[in-house]
């Protein structure tokens, strides 16, 4: 489905990505892992668009998407959940997953996503008309999801979703993920916790500044020194 090949960005004249390659196959869970600064976020903002890289390609579905723009790549569906959840606070939880929904190949299917987005998040049926900048971090994430979910995403990158949450929504929220990935969703995950990311993903890629140090299942990836190098500096 996903095929990065030898891609760098950065920016400005400050490289972040170093011939980076990964490929995603319809269907998976891939875990994307690393230390702060790793270049983890700039390498999914490069595969939604916001980041233009200076080298390499990327193909989705086998077609070459290098240079459409973040719109475009939403509506072929590639779709991002950022880091912080960076919903629209004075907006109701009702209008942000429309707003989530109003690219052209998504907008006939509002409906059907909505029913699904509020079957998976029961929370957010009670609170479609509260302000979403009046939720908790737990459901302003449910939020940033289900937005995600609204776009009618093929591939859905979630960036650090556990960030800033309780142990019990962490728990809640990869019990989504798990049943995102049953119903055949592809997902890129995006964590530096590396044991949560391990308990969920089939494979997983580690980057360790701006380069691909590790690659393989869980367990390889687990197990490899290299790992733990690119977490600790060891």
């Amino acid at each position: 489905m996903l095929e990065v090949e030898r891609l760098v960005a950065g920016y400005g004249t400050v490289p972040v990505l170093h011939e980076v390659s990964l490929t995603l196959k319809a269907g998976e869970i891939v875990g994307l892992l690393g230390a702060n600064n790793a270049g983890k976020t700039t390498l999914i903002n490069a595969l939604s668009g916001m980041v233009t890289p200076s080298a390499g390609r990327i193909l989705f579905d086998g077609e070459d998407v290098t240079h459409l723009s973040a719109k475009q790549r939403v509506e072929a569906g590639i779709v991002q959940v950022p880091e912080g959840r960076l919903v629209f606070p004075e907006m109701s939880v009702r209008e942000n997953l429309l707003l989530g929904g109003i690219n052209a190949r998504a907008r006939a299917q509002r409906p059907q996503q909505m029913d699904r987005v509020l079957d998976l998040f029961p929370r957010l049926q009670e609170r479609l008309g509260q302000a979403a900048g009046t939720l908790s971090g737990g459901e302003q994430q449910m939020l940033a999801i289900g937005r995600g979910l609204m776009a009618d995403a093929k591939l859905l990158m979630l960036d650090e979703p556990s960030l800033g949450l309780s142990p019990r929504f962490v728990q809640y929220i990869f019990a989504i993920v798990d049943r995102l990935h049953a119903e055949g969703l592809t997902i890129l995950l995006v964590e530096q916790n590396l044991n949560l990311t391990l308990r969920h993903a089939g494979r997983c890629y580690v980057l360790e500044r701006g380069h691909v140090a590790v690659e393989g299942t869980a367990d390889v990836v687990k197990n490899d020194p290299r790992t733990r190098s690119a977490y600790l500096g060891l």
